[in-house]
């Protein structure tokens, strides 16, 4: 695992499938999503490797329900009194309660589709207080939660509008170019949520996959979520 800084609070870690966040706050710490099953030491050494103590960790604020992005978050959670917090319509599958939808596949997300699945399957998760659009959870200063569905049901973006941040999870990708994100249940959908989040016009952006965008975040968004639209047009 890699541990990047974005900014002077805001650190990455970057697994080999995937991606969390670690924000930081005067007292607190918070956790954007929580990397697969084995994760949970990886992201803890990574704390103490910056001096802090993940016991610190306040919450656990998960993108959508995949299992790269919710797999250790029960154990971490459990070791530090952290609160996990989900989109109610992505809640069930965190919890085992539901399968995950099958996302419709393009022919050259297929060989993707294979490796990603890969990921060791996550445990039911629990989640303690369920989301939905608009929420806003108690850190950097008013964060600010963003129902962004298409890839699935429940993923949200999470806005930090003191700080000019935006936290995409899967609906926007920036592997190799920002782009919308793959493996959606539903395309359409996601090619609107993309658009909802490049309005907030952000300073800041940050992906579930690829690096993020510190530079012009707003201009990339803006057209790279027009040219995505476009093709979602010209394709049907």
């Amino acid at each position: 695992m890699d541990l990047v800084e974005v900014l002077p609070r805001l650190h990455m870690f970057r697994f080999p499938i995937g991606q969390a966040y670690l924000w930081r706050d005067a007292e607190e710490l918070t956790l954007i999503d929580a990397g697969d099953i084995e994760a949970a030491s990886d992201i803890e050494n990574a704390v103490r490797g910056l001096g802090l103590d993940p016991a610190r960790i306040a919450r656990i604020v998960l993108t959508h329900g995949h299992r790269d992005h919710y797999g250790a978050a029960q154990e971490l959670a459990d070791r530090h009194g952290a609160e996990i917090l989900a989109h109610r319509l992505d809640t069930p599958v965190i919890r085992g309660e539901e399968e995950i939808a099958d996302p419709v596949l393009l022919d050259w997300e297929r060989p993707l589709w294979e490796h990603a699945l890969t990921v060791p399957a996550a445990p039911p998760t629990r989640v303690d207080r369920e989301l939905s659009h608009g929420s806003v959870i108690p850190f950097g200063g008013g964060a600010r939660v963003v129902h962004s569905p298409g890839h699935t049901p429940g993923s949200i973006g999470i806005h930090l509008p003191a700080h000019g941040v935006l936290f995409t999870g899967d609906c926007v990708a920036g592997v190799g170019q920002v782009m919308l994100g793959v493996f959606n249940i539903d395309r359409e959908q996601a090619v609107a949520s993309f658009q909802r989040l490049a309005a907030l016009e952000p300073a800041t952006v940050c992906f579930g996959h690829g690096d993020p965008v510190t530079i012009g975040a707003a201009a990339v968004l803006h057209a790279s979520a027009d040219r995505d639209a476009g093709l979602q047009i010209e394709h049907g």
